[in-house]
């Protein structure tokens, strides 16, 4: 048996493989392996650094000079007797007399098993993200940083960053079987350090790549990728998640505050730079209680290239964005919420994402993650690449990453963006322009087979989390559960009460009478799913203008109208979510480059309707009646929805423990000894009148108390002569 530089047995194939840097498991050859020449056992150990003229290893309190290979750079040297595993470093020389020491990260198992690579095939690795991406481990009394990637149809994959200078001739990984999965575990680094992926293709090509299991990524236009600990951060929200895992989301109060956080607070003595994670938490807070919101909606976090997407284009699905700190600010900004009550919602973007080259696109030279047929791979209407919901490890990468933030995070919910164009393969799509599916039609069956998977992921590992559809269509089912053949999302966004309601106050009200079924058509389906009322920032942005803006009339009636629209919003079956931004009445559409106009409450009708909001809040989680059954019929019942002559409706919210009477006058006229139809006798007193001059109205109303006269009217035993406020709303409540 011969040793002139490597052992026999390794073929000169693998060494011309290794020195191509092409080689798909260099761990059999550098590193430390047990051999027995000549009846005589020990430890060979290869190294190689393309540049190096000599090394010298350090073996203990040994500094062992390493024999040349014949290869340039291929070094090795056998040590007779010794055992593994076999603790060792390298320090490598050079032409220019420099040195750079190394632990070898080819001395370790890898860190992966069979079952991890059985189930990633399969689709079902729900962690996936505790064993994919850039982990601090510990193996054989060593820290260090362990790596592993699925790119099945790459040549070759390095990992570099700062630790190897962005070499990537230095830290080749190793293929895991068939799997498609690269593994190494690098010795010696830890939280903070940049890395990337260098990805040799089959076409020979060199990308640079982030990781798509990165836990955190550089500030924008940066883009590497950074080793963090999620599992490190000490919650203290422990009462909140227990709560919440007994809790129906469907039966208890969501009235949610939508936020984009880069343009909801700046830091204007300090270059008008974002605030932080950890200096939003308590202003928002302060103001979410004060105006009576359950929830926050951000607007999508995880890191994205290009501020103008707010979010939408994602790069980053595992990395909240860096822009206003690390993810354990993150985590100190929803542990703070909930210490306060108030429930966290992100936006999560499944159904595309950009073709920035340094993320998901063409990932390892082929469409891995996209559809390779055009017809398929891409959403015109945004510029991006649609995800291949066929592909087992696309399904599990989405899955998880759902699951990611529910776990790691502690998220309350997820709303899922743009459902429709995930559902529908001819979405936004001219004849000829896309595939049927094997049975002939338009719908998306991977698409929705995913979406079956992770809604019944969320709700069968994370009691009391729900999942939101913003879905316009028709789509049947959308909040049914996936046993009973829906889609499975706990809610859906009502984007057809948005559409007609806004609609309506748009116009004059002299000819609203005209258009009472915009208000009314809501009631016909209202049950056939379980609904979200969205006045989002679709509908206040790119020259829509605001709310306020979008009201009739001069100011006075442009501010009466916006708190009858609340009022009816907060009163009509369903959850609540608004445009942060709006409680304030904002002349200015929302811009994501501008903050939160607080100063506006310095001005009597900004500050006017800023009140009527907090006191439709606190009623609103105060009252059962008006969100206990709001998915079950006998929570509303028409009064009358028929007087179209003066465009008022009346209706009844009603809970366990009692109901409200809502009478909306949707014309400046008053309405003098208007008769209301009551389900008992006895007294009723306003809870609201939006025409308060306490919230900027003309103070139109009924003393406070109101006394049922013994009549019948509308069905009922007795009615209430009222006098319906101009562009007002009254609320009642029985003594």
């Amino acid at each position: 048996m011969k040793l002139n530089g490597v052992l026999t047995g390794i073929s000169a194939e693998d060494i011309d493989r290794l020195l191509r840097i092409e080689h798909s498991d260099p761990h059999s050859i550098l590193g430390a392996h047990y051999v027995n020449i000549q009846g005589q056992h020990g430890v060979i150990i290869r190294c190689y650094h393309p540049d190096a003229i000599k090394c010298e290893i350090i073996v203990g309190s040994d500094r062992l000079k390493m024999s040349e290979s014949g290869y340039d750079g291929l070094f090795w040297i056998w040590l007779p007797d010794e055992e593994l595993p076999l603790a060792h470093a390298l320090e490598f020389s050079f032409v220019d007399q420099s040195t750079w020491s190394v632990d070898s990260p080819y001395r370790f198992m890898p860190t992966l098993g069979d079952q991890d690579l059985y189930f990633l095939g399969e689709g079902k690795h729900y962690n996936l993200y505790d064993k994919l991406g850039a982990h601090e481990r510990e193996i054989d009394g060593v820290k260090g940083v362990s790596f592993a990637l699925w790119a099945p149809n790459a040549r070759r994959v390095s990992v570099i960053g700062e630790f190897n200078n962005w070499d990537g001739r230095l830290f080749p990984m190793r293929t895991m079987g068939s799997s498609g999965i690269w593994e190494l575990f690098i010795p010696g680094i830890g939280i903070n350090t940049l890395y990337k992926y260098e990805i040799k293709t089959q076409a020979g090509d060199l990308r640079i790549k982030t990781d798509p299991f990165a836990f955190y990524m550089e500030l924008r236009p940066q883009t590497a990728s950074i080793v963090w600990n999620v599992n490190e951060f000490e919650w203290s929200d422990q009462v909140w998640l227990e709560s919440r895992g007994q809790t129906n989301p469907m039966s208890g109060p969501m009235s949610i505050y939508e936020v984009h956080l880069g343009s909801w607070m700046r830091i204007a003595e300090e270059n008008y730079r974002w605030a932080t994670y950890r200096e939003l938490a308590e202003h928002l807070a302060i103001h979410c209680q004060k105006y009576g919101f359950s929830h926050v909606e951000l607007m999508p976090i995880m890191e994205h290239p290009f501020d103008a997407s707010w979010g939408y284009q994602v790069t980053g699905y595992f990395a909240p964005t860096s822009r206003f700190g690390t993810p354990d600010d993150f985590k100190y900004f929803i542990n703070y919420l909930h210490s306060c009550g108030i429930g966290v919602i992100l936006d999560w973007v499944p159904a595309h994402f950009p073709k920035d080259d340094f993320s998901l696109r063409l990932f390892d030279g082929t469409a891995l993650y996209e559809h390779e047929d055009p017809r398929q791979a891409e959403h015109r209407d945004w510029g991006t690449l649609i995800f291949n919901y066929g592909r087992n490890e696309v399904r599990n990468f989405l899955v998880s990453n759902a699951l990611f933030w529910l776990d790691k995070y502690h998220i309350d919910g997820l709303r899922v963006d743009a459902v429709a164009s995930m559902l529908y393969l001819d979405y936004s799509r001219e004849e000829g322009e896309w595939i049927p599916n094997r049975y002939g039609g338009n719908e998306n069956i991977e698409a929705i087979e995913f979406i079956k998977e992770f809604n019944g992921a969320v709700y069968a590992r994370f009691p009391g989390c729900f999942t939101v559809a913003e879905e316009s269509t028709a789509w049947t089912g959308v909040t049914t559960p996936t046993y009973l053949g829906g889609l499975g999302f706990g809610f859906k966004w009502d984007m057809g009460w948005m559409h007609d309601t806004l609609k309506y106050f748009s116009k004059d009200p002299i000819h609203r009478s005209f258009h009472q079924n915009d208000l009314t058509f809501s009631m016909m389906y209202a049950y056939s799913e379980n609904f979200i009322l969205p006045l989002s920032h679709d509908e206040v942005v790119y020259g829509k203008g605001s709310l306020l803006r979008k009201m009739p009339g001069d100011d006075w009636q442009k501010f009466a109208n916006l708190r009858l629209l609340f009022a009816y919003m907060y009163t009509h079956p369903g959850k609540k979510l608004l445009m942060a931004g709006s409680e304030l009445g904002t002349w200015n559409e929302w811009n994501h480059e501008s903050c939160l106009e607080s100063y506006l409450t310095e001005f009597p009708y900004h500050d006017n309707l800023s009140k009527f909001i907090q006191d439709l809040g606190a009623l609103y989680l105060s009252d059962s009646a008006l969100w206990k059954w709001d998915c079950r019929p006998e929570g509303f019942s028409w009064i009358d929805c028929n007087d179209h002559f003066n465009s008022v409706i009346s209706y009844i919210r009603r809970g366990p423990t009692g109901y409200l009477i809502c009478i909306l006058n949707f014309t400046p006229v008053v309405r003098n000894n208007y008769r209301v139809g009551v389900p008992n006798d006895g007294e009723y007193f306003e809870v609201i009148n939006s025409d308060s001059s306490y919230y900027g109205g003309s103070d139109v109303g009924n003393g406070g108390v109101i006394k049922a006269v013994p009549k019948p009217h509308h069905g009922y035993g007795q009615h209430l002569r009222l006098n319906l406020p101009p562009l007002g709303c009254l609320i009642l409540r029985k003594y």
